[in-house]
């Protein structure tokens, strides 16, 4: 068999995949959670490529053999059945090449957590946060699509519907890796509810979607942290105003506050809250990763700079155009009711193309 980088690349990657395997049935390392815990995931990830790359071994085997009884047997049926299954196969090759490519290159190693979405009503004021409440349902109806469960943890009502801010977080199977794409600034152009005169007016909302720190990503001391508890505002019933559910953490050396009120336990309250800031004390250092690949990835502004417009939803044209990959479709309802992962799909598309680009592979 001639020499072919990418099955010497996949043996590296089985070679490794082995060594994970000893690694995580060993006493010693499943006393220490914290390295179990890391080597379990790579073993996880490790698991995809090995896969691919047996289909691989498997295919290229298939094309050598299809070859052989070509040059050598003169079985008419032998050689109709070899040509089938060299041409299926040789159709086939270059597709699984690009999909192990993909797989090989490095992925951001935050795609596998969960995430805490925070949409803010921007430039609008009124309009600006029923927008909010729309991106929030959005939301709400793709995550029930990908069966994953959404919880929130903040919410500050508009005057007139929707939210100024609402915090939630969303958790299941590579839960950040899809919605990173969803940071940056959502802009909406139609005739609020408030206009008399049936003009078409031009608001947005900020999403922001941060990766989830696990238990294990930050050692939080407690006596870094000032907690406060007060009374919750809003809707809930009687008890919401007068116990002190609400709770309220400030870390004292990077000043960071995050607060948590949606729930009538104090003490679901401030579990949800140390997750938020351990996430928002994690995000710091995550973020000098992000402004160094955004200058390298058009489709990663939107995570690496917060403040750039990513999307337009045209409601007179029924229209939703994504600005980082020129993408326009005429199915905005179905947008707002959820259906997102075409959009996402482009973008990963346009992603996982930078980023072959930016590999030696």
């Amino acid at each position: 068999m001639a020499s072919n980088p990418l099955i010497e690349k996949l043996d590296l990657i089985q070679t490794r995949f082995d060594e994970v395997a000893q690694l995580i049935t060993q006493s010693d390392v499943m006393s220490d959670m914290k390295r179990y815990a890391k080597l379990g995931k790579e073993y996880k990830e490790l698991d995809i490529i090995v896969k691919a790359g047996k289909e691989y071994r498997q295919l290229i085997a298939n094309i050598e053999e299809a070859k052989e009884i070509l040059e050598n047997e003169s079985d008419a049926d032998m050689r109709e059945m070899a040509k089938e299954e060299l041409a299926a196969s040789q159709e086939r090759q270059p597709q699984l090449e690009e999909e192990i490519k993909i797989l090989l290159v490095p992925a951001d190693p935050q795609d596998s957590k969960n995430a805490i979405v925070e949409i803010r009503g921007g430039t609008g004021g009124d309009e600006a946060a029923i927008f909010a409440g729309d991106l929030f349902r959005m939301y709400s109806k793709f995550c029930e699509m990908k069966g994953w469960k959404t919880e929130v943890t903040s919410s500050n009502p508009g005057t007139s519907g929707g939210y100024k801010e609402i915090i939630f977080t969303v958790s299941g199977e590579n839960v950040y890796g899809i919605l990173k794409y969803e940071s940056g600034v959502h802009r909406v152009q139609r005739v609020p509810q408030t206009e008399t005169q049936g003009r078409v007016h031009t608001s947005a909302s900020t999403v922001a979607v941060l990766p989830e720190a696990e238990e294990f990503d930050i050692e939080l001391k407690e006596s870094d942290v000032k907690v406060d508890t007060f009374c919750a505002s809003g809707p809930g019933g009687q008890g919401v105003n007068t116990t002190y559910s609400a709770i309220r953490l400030t870390h004292i050396p990077t000043g960071i506050v995050v607060q948590c009120q949606d729930e009538r336990s104090q003490l679901k309250n401030k579990a949800h809250a140390f997750q938020e800031l351990r996430t928002r004390i994690y995000n710091m250092e995550y973020q000098k990763y992000l402004d160094e690949i955004t200058s390298k990835r058009k489709t990663m502004v939107s995570t690496g700079d917060r403040s750039a417009k990513i999307r337009t939803y045209n409601y007179p044209q029924a229209r939703v155009t994504d600005h980082r990959i020129n993408l326009t479709l005429y199915n905005l309802s179905a947008v707002l009711d959820g259906d997102l992962q075409g959009i996402i799909d482009q973008l990963t598309i346009a992603e996982n193309a930078e980023r072959l680009k930016a590999s030696d592979i």
